[in-house]
């Protein structure tokens, strides 16, 4: 087993070690395309390479873009088999994030929790690729209260770091509703820049694909790159639609993901970072293309 996982580690290392290549040979298709049809002066770094670069876009399909990132790599099998889950939390937890890990439980399906104890993050991400665990979601605290969450996907990676704010449990919602266990249906708002991509597929795809007919439906909704995630349970009456809360609800905030998991870290390669000093004439919006 140890012998297979570096083997696969050292063929998915390679591949990308060659994507920066073909991501290159791809801008120059695209600037030879747009220079044709747009009856253009070719520019001068492609003209060496204009006749063997014209040859091979015609072999291009438009219904993608000539390019397999890691990216497609990492969840290739995404909606083919169901994700498997575990969740965990930092070692000595509190009884309120020992709480709050139970309602993460009941949020993802397919998901099982374990008490993390002395274990070892590499001990732990080991032991889950042995069992085909898909994905490995760590809650973190500050004073008893949730205030980080991290998802790393496995064999490979990614893993994106999220903080935690405004956490309100399910006992703590007035009137709150029967938690369902059905697959549920997911909305994701103002999430539509690359880095915003990015997030949604980290986040859709530890949800299996659910049933036409289901009831039940989780919100990640950005604004301000602070993303609302609610849980909601629905129901028709007398022609009207009836809207229940289950909860948690929380805010999270991504700011940081790296092409690597969660016990690689010191070797990974940092994806994008969050550097909320950095000097700029206007306010960002990263999740989204406002600006």
């Amino acid at each position: 087993m140890i012998r297979r996982q570096a083997r696969l580690r050292r063929e998915y290392i390679y591949r990308k070690t060659i994507e920066e290549r073909e991501k290159a040979i791809q801008e120059k298709k695209q600037k030879l395309k747009s220079a044709v049809e747009e009856n253009k002066q070719i520019p001068t770094d492609l003209r060496a390479d204009a006749i063997t670069l014209h040859k091979t876009l015609k072999w291009e399909d438009d219904g993608a873009d000539g390019l397999t990132t890691s990216v497609d790599d990492e969840y290739r099998w995404a909606g083919v088999e169901d994700p498997k889950i575990m969740i965990t939390t930092a070692r000595d937890p509190s009884s309120k994030l020992k709480q709050f890990a139970k309602e993460m439980k009941l949020i993802f399906p397919n998901s099982q929790r374990i008490n993390r104890g002395n274990y070892r993050m590499e001990q732990l991400i080991e032991a889950c690729r042995a069992n085909d665990i898909t994905d490995v979601i760590l809650v973190q605290e500050h004073r008893g209260v949730p205030d980080g969450l991290v998802v790393c996907h496995l064999p490979f990676g990614p893993t994106a770091f999220f903080t935690l704010t405004n956490v309100v449990m399910r006992h703590d919602i007035p009137d709150v509703g029967t938690m369902s266990e059905a697959y549920p249906h997911l909305i994701f708002k103002n999430l539509s820049s690359k880095l915003g991509k990015r997030v949604r597929d980290v986040l859709k795809y530890l949800f299996p694909v659910p049933k036409e007919d289901s009831r039940r439906v989780m919100t990640f909704a950005n604004e301000e790159d602070y993303i609302s995630f609610r849980h909601h349970v629905y129901k028709f009456e007398d022609r009207e639609l009836l809207l229940k809360e289950v909860g948690p609800r929380f805010e999270m905030k991504v700011y940081k993901i790296v092409r690597g998991t969660v016990d690689k870290l010191d070797t990974a390669d940092t994806e994008w970072v969050h550097r909320p000093y950095m000097n700029t004439s206007r306010k960002r919006k990263f999740l989204s293309e406002e600006l």
